[in-house]
């Protein structure tokens, strides 16, 4: 939510407008809408790369922020890692594109194979090989071709739905952290699942939302 008031007022400077004290109002009042972070980078960008390069910032810790504790892993990013070195489980979809968990994991030892784009899924060692597998459904930040607006998150590449749906046959899930809101195509494929296994547990720290609802 900080990120997408930042965005609001890099657009407000864009219309040569102020919009404190409460960036939110003044974005309604001028869109008449609520804010929406896909639309907001939509506004702001015109193009993918645009888009990484506003948002790397957001990601990269300076030498101040470091010392502050700030843009690195958090408890709960090391408690994963954690649980993958007990060998509780070792296949992570994430559909974060910084790399903390990444960062996590390597602090407890653990040199994951990360698959954020169809690039990586073609050349990547079979899942059931690895010790760690990272997914990163939408891509990674320092590749132009990350996922985020509204309309790259409605559809998967058939190379990407046909690992997932691998993954949801073979596989109990444990979602965590997970709205279910924005991820079209993801809650597309874990509904599409043939079978149900093994269980799924659903972690959450409010009441789900209505999209999250109808998938459970």
């Amino acid at each position: 939510w900080e990120i997408v008031l930042h965005l609001i007022r890099k657009l407000a400077a864009l219309h040569q407008e102020k919009p404190e004290p409460d960036p939110e109002t003044w974005y309604v009042q001028k869109f008449g809408e609520p804010p929406d972070y896909s639309k907001l980078l939509d506004r702001l960008t015109s193009t993918s790369a645009e888009r990484m390069t506003l948002l790397k910032s957001y990601f990269e810790p300076d030498e101040e922020e470091k010392e502050q504790g700030l843009k690195l892993p958090t408890p709960a990013h090391r408690a994963i890692a954690k649980l993958v070195k007990l060998g509780c489980f070792r296949m992570i979809l994430t559909t974060n594109f910084d790399r903390l968990i990444e960062k996590a994991l390597r602090d407890e030892g653990i040199e994951p194979d990360v698959i954020s784009n169809e690039d990586d899924l073609k050349g990547a060692l079979p899942y059931i090989h690895s010790k760690c597998y990272v997914v990163k459904l939408h891509g990674d930040y320092l590749d132009t071709r990350i996922k985020n607006t509204k309309s790259e998150l409605s559809n998967y590449s058939s190379e990407l739905n046909a690992f997932l749906d691998r993954v949801f046959d073979d596989f109990g899930l444990i979602i965590c952290g997970w709205s279910g809101t924005w991820d079209i195509a993801l809650r597309k494929a874990i509904l599409r699942s043939p079978n149900r296994r093994f269980s799924t547990f659903w972690l959450a720290k409010d009441s789900p939302s209505e999209e999250a609802k109808k998938i459970i």
